[in-house]
């Protein structure tokens, strides 16, 4: 076992930078198989991303599966939890619970540079994550995108707060202010993906605006846009290949006004 400054030194010189993943409530650690698989398909088997899946169980102990590959640098985690319920107090529980599976992560593979990604409730256990446990350990976020993140439960009103996006919004001077953060909505009609409202998914703006370094707010709509399908739907992944994989969103030449709207090609207007 590393001693502690051997450690240290360690996560200092680390190059790996994994994308860490949280599936939403009532999913599990398989959620994001189709896109990872999408996102390989692309690799040649020598630069594939390597997968590894924790399993939180209820009773707070870790359960691990698949593996990390010292030659990736951004190799991808998927983080799900047991008790994953969809209510406020949950959503606490976990986010507490991802305090513990970020530190143990670290002591394994030494990392300190990291980027998230959370579909439906794994958004708001990474918002309340950065807010309440980020600045005690010692890793540096580069980018947080949400899919399908509903900011306000199930309000359909931005004038209508709940206690959770209440929260959240005196919790917000504590976000990282170097961090970007996306946010994207899915909708059939521009008014819910089925299962979220857009406009829940759009009040996060009241959280990471002039908090964050960069905060943008994306619609896809049309074929794939539902929230079941946000995941794998091809502009998201797109967006997840370049903002993410690519890091694109930090290149003074990537025209972010295509990210304020971002439509299916599959979208039919007629419908």
């Amino acid at each position: 076992m590393l001693s502690e400054h051997q450690n240290d030194r360690a996560i200092q010189k680390a190059r790996m930078e994994p994308v860490i993943f949280i599936p939403g409530s009532s999913a599990t650690i398989r959620r994001f198989d189709d896109l990872i698989d999408t996102l390989n398909s692309e690799s040649k088997a020598e630069n594939a991303h390597s997968v590894l899946k924790v399993q939180v169980e209820k009773d707070g102990s870790l359960t691990y599966s698949g593996h990390l590959s010292s030659s990736n640098r951004q190799p991808f985690i998927v983080v799900g939890f047991a008790r994953n319920e969809d209510n406020y107090p949950t959503i606490q529980a976990d986010s507490q619970s991802m305090g513990k599976v970020m530190s143990e992560l670290q002591s394994k593979y030494h990392f300190r540079n990291f980027s998230s990604i959370g579909h439906s409730n794994g958004g708001l256990i990474w918002t309340d994550y950065l807010e309440n446990y980020y600045s005690s350990q010692s890793f540096h976020i580069r980018t947080l995108m949400t899919l399908g993140t509903p900011y306000n439960f199930s309000e359909t009103s931005l004038t209508k707060k709940t206690t959770m996006l209440n929260d959240f919004i005196e919790g917000s001077d504590n976000l990282p202010k170097d961090l970007n953060v996306y946010s994207i909505a899915g909708s059939d009609d521009y008014t819910d993906d089925g299962i979220v409202n857009v406009q829940s998914v759009l009040s996060g703006k009241y959280i990471f605006q002039k908090k964050v370094a960069k905060y943008t707010q994306t619609t896809v709509s049309g074929d794939n846009a539902s929230h079941s399908d946000l995941p794998e739907n091809p502009e998201v992944v797109n967006l997840i290949r370049e903002l993410i994989l690519q890091n694109k969103g930090k290149n003074p030449r990537t025209n972010a006004n295509k990210l304020k709207n971002v439509t299916n090609k599959n979208d039919r207007p007629d419908n």
